[in-house]
């Protein structure tokens, strides 16, 4: 059996979807500076939110970061013992799958955001830094310095766990939504710490999402090409 239309519709083309519509609507609002300038950045300083303190920098940035370096490392070493283990190895597919899209993710965003150039609003003028603004798409001034702030990479480690909403369909609707959940909570919270920081706008971590979700439904499509998931 393969895969139904209708996973691939509500898999693939209603999030792809969703994203568009959600990316054009910051754009055309001007969404990204709207919300930093309403919740994160006092404009007349320069001041960020979460910059310099202990909840932003060090528990939900370095912490956090290496909460999702030991998830991956935790991955591997269970995907090594299920050559050893018999209680494991049933799930070998599915660790292989965890360890791909927990390491795949995070490395493919932190890639763009040294191909992309596209600055940190704390470096913006207005925003405690002295670079102009420029637009997502827009052509970048060549006399600027290189930037490396877009996709949020941050982001990205927590959003490589939607990989848990496809483990959860082998198993029930329920897990699936379990590990969904836990993916997209997980996901805000290190966005909004990011953005607290001033590393990123919305539009940022979004993109960081929409990759993630992108490449674990695309292991997922491979690995189980040739069984059916409602």
């Amino acid at each position: 059996m393969r895969f139904s239309a209708r996973f691939d519709l509500w898999h693939a083309w209603v999030p792809l979807a969703a994203f568009g519509l959600s990316i054009a609507l910051i754009m055309s609002l001007d969404a990204d500076r709207w919300l930093a300038e309403r919740f994160f950045v006092d404009v007349a300083s320069g001041h960020w939110l979460g910059e310099g303190t202990f909840w932003a920098d060090t528990l939900l940035h370095r912490w956090g970061r290496n909460f999702a370096r030991l998830l991956g490392v935790a991955g591997i070493v269970a995907l090594l013992l299920s050559w050893r283990l018999p209680r494991l190895r049933v799930h070998r597919r599915m660790l292989a799958y965890f360890v791909a899209c927990m390491a795949v993710v995070p490395l493919l965003v932190g890639g763009l955001k040294l191909a992309t150039n596209v600055d940190c609003p704390r470096d913006l003028q207005g925003y405690g830094g002295g670079r102009p603004y420029v637009e997502l798409f827009d052509d970048r001034p060549n006399e600027l310095p290189r930037a490396a702030c877009f996709p949020g990479a941050h982001s990205s480690s927590a959003f490589a766990l939607f990989c848990l909403y496809f483990i959860g369909l082998a198993y029930s609707r329920r897990m699936a939504m379990m590990g969904l959940s836990a993916a997209l909570v997980l996901g805000a919270v290190f966005s909004l710490d990011q953005q607290a920081r001033g590393a990123h706008f919305v539009s940022h971590d979004l993109w960081s999402a929409a990759i993630a979700w992108g490449i674990c439904y695309g292991f997922y499509r491979y690995l189980w090409r040739g069984e059916l998931r409602q």
